[in-house]
Formats: C-alpha cells, sequence, structure tokens
C-alpha cells in the first residue's frame, strides 16, 4: 500500500538539500525491538525496493535496539547477521544491546535489564518459562552464558557508535549539541535524549536516530526520528536516502495479533 506523499518536513533550511554521496543509497532502519515479523517483512520490501530503485552503491544501517520488548530477539539477531552476509550492512549500538551484553557481569545492570524488556530477550533463546520462573537473580545470570551463543555476544560487541555519509550522520539515540561529531561520548551516543531532542540549531550533519518512540517519523530541520514504536504501535520504519532525496519504507502489523498481516507503506518527503 502506497500512503499519500505527505510532507513531514518541519523548519525547513534554506539553502542546499542535505543529501548523500553521488551514486549511493542508504536504507536506516529504525529500532526493531525483538519484532522478527516486522523485521522479515521489512527486509523483503527493502529488498525489493532497492532492487526496482536501480543500481546504486547500497547499504543498510540498523540504528540500534535490535533487542528487548518484542518476542522475537534472537531471531532477529540471527537475521541480521545473515542479512550481513548477502548485503552491505552497517550495525549501529544500541543502549538496549549494551544492557544486553553488561547483564552477562553485573546484577545489577541484569535486573534493570529484565525490568526494561530483557526478560522477553531471554525468553526468546531456548529456556521455558518454567525454568525462567524458578531461576534466582544470581542463578539466571550464570545460565545466561550457556543460553546465549557467543557468536550472538561477539556480534552485539562488535556494532558501531556513530556513522557519517554526506550531509547525515546516523547514531542510535542523537548526538551531545555542545560536542563535535568526532568528539562524541558513546553514553551521549546511546542514551541521551532531552538535550539532543530540544535542540532546535543546526548540527554538523542532520541526525539520523532512533531511541526515542514517535508515532509518526518525527522530520525536523536538523535530525529525524525513526523509531516509530515497532513493538508498541506495530510500525516499523526505514528511511531511504538517495542524493537528496527522501522516501520512506514501514511495515505495519494492525492486527495487533502474533501471525496477523503485514502491510508495507510506501511515501516519498514533499519538500
Amino acid at each position: 500500500m502506497l500512503k499519500p506523499l505527505r510532507n513531514l518536513f518541519r523548519n525547513a533550511p534554506e539553502g542546499p538539500r542535505p543529501s548523500t554521496p553521488a551514486g549511493t543509497r542508504f536504507y536506516a532502519i529504525g529500532d526493531i525491538h525483538g519484532c522478527d515479523r516486522l523485521f522479515d517483512a521489512l527486509i523483503d520490501a527493502i529488498e525489493a525496493d532497492d532492487a526496482q530503485a536501480g543500481p546504486a552503491d547500497t547499504t543498510a544501517i540498523l540504528l540500534g535496539d535490535l533487542v528487548d520488548r518484542g518476542p522475537g530477539s534472537a531471531q532477529v539477531i540471527a537475521k541480521a547477521r545473515e542479512w550481513g552476509t548477502r548485503r552491505k550492512v552497517r550495525y549501529l549500538a544500541g543502549n538496549h544491546e549494551e544492557m544486553f551484553l553488561d547483564s552477562f557481569e553485573d546484577r545489577n545492570v541484569l535486573r534493570h535489564f529484565l525490568k526494561h524488556g530483557g526478560r522477553e530477550t531471554i525468553l526468546s533463546y531456548p529456556i521455558a518459562k518454567s525454568e525462567y520462573s524458578k531461576l534466582e537473580l544470581d542463578e539466571l545470570q550464570e545460565r545466561l552464558h550457556s543460553l546465549v551463543p557467543e557468536e550472538d555476544r561477539e556480534f552485539l560487541r562488535s556494532f558501531e557508535e556513530i556513522i557519517v555519509a554526506g550531509d547525515y550522520a546516523f547514531a542510535h539515540a542523537g548526538i551531545e549539541p555542545t560536542r563535535a561529531l568526532h568528539d562524541q561520548a558513546r553514553q551521549d551516543l546511546l542514551w541521551i535524549r532531552e538535550r539532543f531532542l530540544g535542540h532546535d540549531a543546526p548540527f554538523e550533519k542532520v541526525i539520523v536516530h532512533g531511541h526515542t518512540i514517535f508515532e509518526e517519523v518525527d522530520q525536523r530541520a536538523n535530525r529525524i526520528g525513526i523509531d516509530t514504536g515497532a513493538f508498541r504501535y506495530g510500525r516499523l520504519t526505514a528511511l531511504v536516502l538517495e542524493g537528496e532525496t527522501r522516501r520512506y519504507i514501514q511495515a505495519c502489523d494492525r492486527s495487533g495479533k502474533d501471525g496477523g498481516a503485514i502491510e508495507i507503506e510506501k511515501w516519498a518527503e514533499v519538500a
């Protein structure tokens, strides 16, 4: 299904439009949060779109938070890794990947992780709910080491913190407005919120980010937020950047039920 063209651009700047390097095409995907069915559908839609759009140096960028909250975090990790074997995919670290990895060694982080979607992540691996419910925190932490394959942990540890392409920069949460792009702290790139979202002046680049959920794409002059709440609203969004153009592809589950039909919507920015 195609959405009507609509203008999501607020506070449009004067002068040349931001662009990607000549000959490149980027598909930036917002927070997946364990919604494996939406991710599968969006990958298929991106592959079809890329084939139809014609030759380009194409890169997919996952903006982080692949895990937690949805039912299929282990499946999303496997699919993301597999996709990278047949297409150029770059992966950004999110705060939920950080919590997941730190949970293996830090009991306090594990406790926090479990309260923010970690339970669903653990249950996406081969452990029964009955066994999970019986484990004390120390026992669960020990069980994690055998439950989660080392290759999954190595994959998550390999994620980047920031990616720059032409007039755009990609980060999970955003950037600290008072610091240059090359001088950003990992804590801000993975966790920042109000200081970044409330900043109206231009950044060095237009920042494409996730982390903060919006019901619709939040496109501003200085940033574009594409976490449209896969686990909450059933919408997983990809921003397509090519030259000066911006398009969107969205996988939508309106059924509210696992196993329901997923629709693909596409629309283009109206300048």
